[in-house]
């Protein structure tokens, strides 16, 4: 059976993958390229000479490029790779199966699965504790950036009064479980811990400069960033291993260590596995690069 485009643009992140794969065998050990939003930073041509004059970004269905000093140098990740493989048509696309280990129309393989992390997304209003779906960090993020929860996020943030802020968050915002997927809201429903820990902030000063030492902390690696819903607080998530601890002894640990740290005290609620991260809109987000490249 014949492979398409659409099946490995499906697995490969709109083709950023195929540029990752080609350029590291160019430049072995070098950070090849970094995303930020839908756009990667200027990075090395190796069809020019080495030079810092390629530029990858998403356009429609695809990241496409294009070279700043080589007027007709563009296209899309499949004409990238024929520069490379010196291949096109089926022999490419079987290629690119075989080197991304894709494994599309393989007999006798399991199905793929999305190696990022997985938690349960939940509709509002917080009442409802039955999940819609799975999701994933990348999902999340694109949400939390376009318009979806704009408009509940400006309402939400007019309303002077801290209770009827309270109700009117927990009655017109979807939220998550970024601690694990669950068959129900609760620590005893818990399917699978997802290898992430919600830290929530509230009532920061200086949410900017926080966020700043949050991404350069030596010890924790930021997956997700987002301001709150309320505007004067943080979330922030993080990867722990349970190898090492539970959860709530990480939670304990990682609590001290902000507060000794950053002089800054942690929500409570994030000990609990079942915590709910309701969602709202953010165009600053920040997001782990990797996950573009998963």
């Amino acid at each position: 059976m014949e492979i398409t485009k659409s099946e490995i643009l499906d697995k490969t992140n709109y083709g950023l993958n195929i540029y990752a794969l080609i350029l590291r065998r160019y430049f072995p050990g070098e950070s090849v390229i970094k995303v930020s939003k839908n756009t990667c930073e200027p990075t090395r041509n190796p069809f020019n000479n080495n030079e810092t004059t390629l530029h990858i970004s998403k356009g429609g269905s695809t990241f496409n490029y294009t070279d700043s000093s080589i007027t007709n140098f563009k296209g899309d990740p499949f004409d990238f790779a024929k520069l490379h493989f010196k291949q096109d048509g089926q022999e490419l696309l079987q290629t690119l199966n075989q080197e991304l280990k894709l494994h599309l129309h393989e007999e006798n393989h399991e199905p793929y699965k999305d190696p990022s992390p997985q938690f349960s997304y939940f509709k509002k209003p917080i009442l409802n504790i039955n999940p819609s779906h799975s999701s994933n960090l990348l999902e999340i993020f694109h949400l939390i950036k376009s318009k979806k929860f704009i408009e509940a996020t400006n309402h939400l943030r007019s309303i002077e009064d801290k209770k009827l802020a309270r109700k009117y968050k927990a009655s017109y915002f979807d939220y998550v479980t970024f601690s694990g997927t669950f068959t129900k809201r609760s620590n005893k429903n818990l399917l699978q811990h997802s290898g992430l820990i919600t830290i929530d902030f509230d009532d920061i000063e200086d949410i900017q400069g926080l966020k700043e030492k949050l991404l350069s902390d030596e010890y924790f690696t930021t997956e997700l960033l987002f301001t709150s819903p309320s505007g004067n607080g943080i979330k922030w998530i993080i990867p722990i291993e349970l190898s090492d601890a539970s959860h709530a002894n990480y939670f304990k640990a990682i609590s001290n260590y902000l507060n000794q740290t950053y002089k800054v005290e942690v929500d409570q609620s994030g000990k609990d596995i079942a915590r709910a991260c309701f969602l709202c809109h953010d165009k600053d987000v920040f997001i782990n690069p990797k996950y573009f490249l998963i």
